[in-house]
């Protein structure tokens, strides 16, 4: 698994954005700070392809609920979950944002902790 997330400046700084303003809960509020401490910051061109970020349809595994699930994430203006559009700062968006294809993250989700493994991560134009 990756010891540091990738992000660009824009998602690293509207992840601090969420945290100052207690959008999360102190467990997940606890996990983020610690990951951003140790994030690396890239610009957008430099991010590689299979980050989960903005605009990119994600296929996760939940291990621990057992099920797979495919999420397209989007600015969070563009959240329609009708549509599965999700917002970047979601419970889900956060707790993978940043880690590759391949990674298993264990996240502190508001419900417990969940085990989220990162199956693919492809471009989307919306």
């Amino acid at each position: 698994m990756s010891n540091h997330i990738i992000v660009t400046t824009g998602i690293y700084d509207a992840i601090k954005d969420t945290l100052r303003r207690k959008k999360v809960s102190s467990g997940e509020e606890k996990r983020l700070a610690e990951e951003l401490r140790k994030a690396k910051q890239v610009l957008r061109r430099d991010l590689p392809a299979d980050i989960v970020t903005v605009e990119r349809k994600v296929t996760l595994k939940d291990h621990t609920l057992d099920f797979e699930h495919e999420y397209i994430f989007v600015a969070s203006t563009k959240e329609k979950l009708k549509k599965n559009k999700h917002s970047i700062l979601s419970d889900i968006a956060l707790a993978v944002v940043g880690y590759k294809v391949g990674d298993i993250i264990n996240w502190p989700f508001k419900d417990g902790e969940r085990k989220i493994e990162i199956l693919k991560v492809e471009r989307w134009e919306g």
